[in-house]
């Protein structure tokens, strides 16, 4: 009788123990993966660079539209993607190819990728999560409240790392780190037209306020954020 009796408080105890760890495995929010590849950019498309440059606009209302993960990835190459991998030069032209730019995604509505920041990895064609959920309420606040980045589904946030070229150029590298800047809004602007999407260039926003909603490293000074979407 006592090893039966024993034999079933195991049991009991081990049913229990099961119940609790599927308890709060239920209960623990599902852990998204640390780098995420993107879908390959593609070289070709059917709009020329002279009708791009022609069609180009800042667009400041966004449709209640998903981006795709494949677009998405498209215009982050055009900005920062790796286009010779022998020597890791990249889409936008860099002084000394120090590339001091850091391009992060602020995503509330891409397909197949939950909100979150993430930051472009150009060697790998990746994403690495920093921040979970959607921080574009977070970025409208520090952005002055603009229409543009509460409703386009992604917003880019291109930052500068001014060590990386102060190493090398000294008092001029911030010019050099703008100049870059400049160079891969541009290719975002002229990628964005040539998926059918849009895209507006804001300046106005607090730098600190931007880097702590988005959990920035501190030398990482955010220059330019780029919403994207479709066209309302």
């Amino acid at each position: 009788m006592k090893t039966r009796h024993a034999a079933c408080v195991i049991v009991l105890a081990s049913a229990a123990t099961a119940m609790l760890l599927t308890c709060a495995s239920a209960d623990k929010p599902a852990t998204l993966p640390a780098r995420i590849a993107l879908p390959a950019p593609r070289q070709e498309g059917p709009l020329t660079v002279e009708r791009a440059i022609a069609q180009r606009r800042s667009v400041r209302r966004f449709a209640d539209r998903a981006v795709s993960i494949k677009q998405l990835s498209q215009i982050l190459w055009s900005a920062q993607g790796v286009t010779d991998h022998q020597q890791g030069l990249r889409a936008a032209p860099s002084a000394g190819a120090l590339y001091p730019i850091e391009m992060y995604v602020v995503a509330g509505n891409v397909a197949d990728l939950a909100a979150g920041v993430y930051r472009y990895l150009p060697r790998e064609h990746r994403l690495m999560r920093v921040a979970s959920g959607d921080r574009r309420k977070a970025l409208v606040d520090a952005a002055l409240g603009q229409g543009s980045v509460r409703n386009a589904p992604a917003i880019l946030v291109v930052s500068g790392v001014y060590s990386r070229t102060a190493a090398k150029y000294g008092e001029r590298a911030a010019r050099y780190v703008h100049m870059e800047a400049g160079a891969a809004a541009q290719n975002v602007y002229l990628q964005a037209e040539a998926l059918d999407l849009a895209t507006v260039l804001v300046g106005a926003f607090g730098d600190r306020q931007v880097q702590e909603a988005l959990e920035l490293p501190k030398d990482h000074e955010p220059l330019v954020l780029l919403p994207v979407g479709w066209e309302e």
